[in-house]
């Protein structure tokens, strides 16, 4: 399980399009209080669904093989696929040209709630779902599996947590070198998507077919 979430939570923090988002709001007039605000709520949301997981289960994993646990690899394998086949999709279509989304004009006066309900938009639930299903197999009864939840929702939030201390320790070369980041991301977004959703869903897809047939 722990793996699982290293590789997943990995994916999760490496993805352009909320990377560039909180870069923008880092950059904004209230660039530190919008910056939080969506952070706080990227990371509730991964624990909330921890959470619910972890509710349904009573905090132990389903017997091996049993309907509850062959239905959570059953979920990883199609997410898996479907990463996969989107990855594929996005590495054969032909490239457009794309501006920068609208909201992006409206940043600056962008509500604490705005940027909050932004990391919602922007969490990529798939990536999160499969996260989910991973957890299923958690036992609580053990520190080791408390850490392996704690450590992949920290993960999936650590390119956050870099560029927010970064921004709050030199805000001003901060500014410039992210800036520097976002157009970076901005000019390689369709590489970065495909290579991630290929690498996470062969992943998910190998891991869940041994499970299945181990």
């Amino acid at each position: 399980m722990a793996l699982d979430l290293v590789v997943i939570g990995t994916a999760i923090t490496l993805g352009p399009l909320h990377n560039s988002a909180f870069i923008l709001l880092l950059s904004s007039r209230r660039g530190v209080r919008q910056g939080l605000a969506f952070l706080l709520s990227w990371l509730a949301n991964l624990v909330a669904v921890i959470a619910v997981v972890v509710v349904l289960t009573g905090g132990q994993p389903p017997a091996r093989h049993s309907v509850p646990s062959t239905a959570a690899i059953v979920v990883k394998l199609a997410i898996g696929l479907a990463l996969v086949v989107y990855g594929v999709y996005r590495y054969r279509r032909l490239p457009r040209p794309h501006g920068p989304p609208r909201w992006t004009a409206r940043i600056d006066n962008a509500s604490l709630v705005a940027a909050a309900g932004l990391a919602w938009l922007l969490q990529p639930w798939g990536l999160v779902g499969a996260g989910a299903a991973t957890a299923v197999d958690a036992n609580l009864s053990t520190a080791a599996d408390w850490l392996a939840l704690a450590g992949y929702c920290l993960l999936a939030t650590l390119s956050l947590i870099v560029m927010a201390i970064y921004r709050l320790w030199a805000p001003r070369a901060a500014n410039a070198r992210l800036n520097a980041l976002r157009n970076w991301l901005g000019d390689h977004q369709e590489q970065l998507i495909v290579a991630l959703a290929l690498l996470a869903g062969l992943w998910l897809t190998a891991r869940s077919i041994y499970e299945l047939v181990a």
